[in-house]
């Protein structure tokens, strides 16, 4: 799965990375968690925008906002199934910039969080979907959610899934709905270009969003 990431790069790297003409203002964040409004990246007529969307995505005909904490990540292999999915895959994808993202691995008995980015620290961008939803009172909610996919080598050592990281030069490819080779694009990024290293427990609390959060730490051994 994925349910924590950071956010650190400056705007002119977002903005050139991401092919994006303008953005708002988007401050450094290193510990991005569920239910917290986040920056994606979307396709309009006028050309790609960065808006920001609440991460945990209510379907169009849910009766209850509630569902979006339980579809933080949507799994790639049933995209085109799952009824809470199936619509947004359709007609509503979204790229998810991250520097890097956290996972969980037992550890002389205890949960100890490791920092997964690029080899060289680059940004990238994680796939996504996105969903309007209107609530009783005819306000407009905009929701996202974070694909997942069976974990490559490396990411395998801490967990069974990761994010769905889409390369560059298949951005595009991505956000166009029509694209009828979309199944192509759900693979595992290469092992070779990503590595991990362990970081403060102070991940583990949300409240902590600093760059302390992605300082590497020494582990313990086992046994």
């Amino acid at each position: 799965m994925c349910g924590r990431y950071a956010l650190t790069s400056p705007l002119d790297v977002i903005a050139e990375r991401f092919d994006l003409l303008w953005l708002p203002e988007v401050s450094a964040h290193y510990n991005i968690a569920p239910s917290q409004m986040i920056p994606v990246v979307r396709a309009t007529e006028q050309g790609r925008e960065l808006a920001f969307l609440k991460w945990g995505l209510i379907p169009s005909w849910a009766k209850d906002p509630a569902i979006g904490s339980r579809l933080i990540n949507a799994r790639a292999e049933t995209l085109s199934d799952k009824p809470a999915f199936r619509n947004a895959y359709r007609r509503r994808h979204c790229l998810v910039p991250a520097d890097a993202f956290y996972e969980w691995k037992a550890v002389a008995g205890r949960k100890q969080p490791y920092c997964i980015r690029m080899v060289d620290q680059t940004l990238f961008g994680m796939a996504g979907l996105w969903e309007h939803w209107v609530n009783p009172a005819g306000i407009a909610v905009e929701t996202c959610t974070i694909i997942t996919m069976d974990a490559n080598e490396l990411v395998g050592e801490l967990h069974d899934r990761m994010p769905l990281i889409i390369h560059p030069g298949d951005y595009a490819a991505w956000l166009d709905t029509a694209n009828p080779k979309m199944q192509d694009l759900l693979k595992p990024f290469p092992s070779d270009q990503m590595s991990y290293y362990p970081v403060s427990v102070r991940v583990n609390n949300v409240r902590n969003d600093d760059a302390e959060c992605l300082t590497p730490v020494e582990v313990q051994a086992e046994g």
